[in-house]
């Protein structure tokens, strides 16, 4: 019974970290590492499937091996974010809405600026595998 929960939540974490790359306020990284470590608990087998997807690959697994992103992964999903809420704020056209995409722009420049380290790319990971 506690391995379906497990699963049953690893499922949702990774369904929602997998929406979170094009979504910006949703946490890609966070949600993936939780959908890994739920994996772990709950199918090997899932576990290793979500470590050989892409977008665990390119979001998670720098900053799960060295602690930090490199700085091409961090202007990526800068651009992939402002790109979608600018477009969002040009449909919308609400104050309301600009207010919360421009707070959400801040955190984002926040985040990858002083709170997620910068790593060297191309530099070997733990496991030995290049970026």
């Amino acid at each position: 019974m506690k391995r379906s929960i497990l699963f049953a939540c690893a499922c949702c974490s990774c369904a929602l970290g997998f929406i979170g790359v094009v979504i910006p306020v949703l946490p890609t990284t966070p949600l993936l590492l939780l959908a890994t470590f739920l994996f772990a608990k709950s199918s090997p087998r899932c576990h290793r499937w979500i470590c050989e997807t892409g977008v665990y690959k390119t979001y998670v697994q720098a900053f799960k091996e060295r602690g930090g992103i490199p700085m091409r992964t961090k202007l990526r999903i800068l651009a992939v974010s402002f790109t979608l809420m600018g477009a969002s704020a040009v449909m919308v056209r609400q104050p309301v809405v600009w207010a919360v995409l421009a707070c959400v722009a801040v955190f984002l420049l926040w985040l990858m600026g002083f709170h997620i380290p910068t790593i060297a790319a191309g530099t070997s990971t733990l496991s030995g595998a290049e970026e």
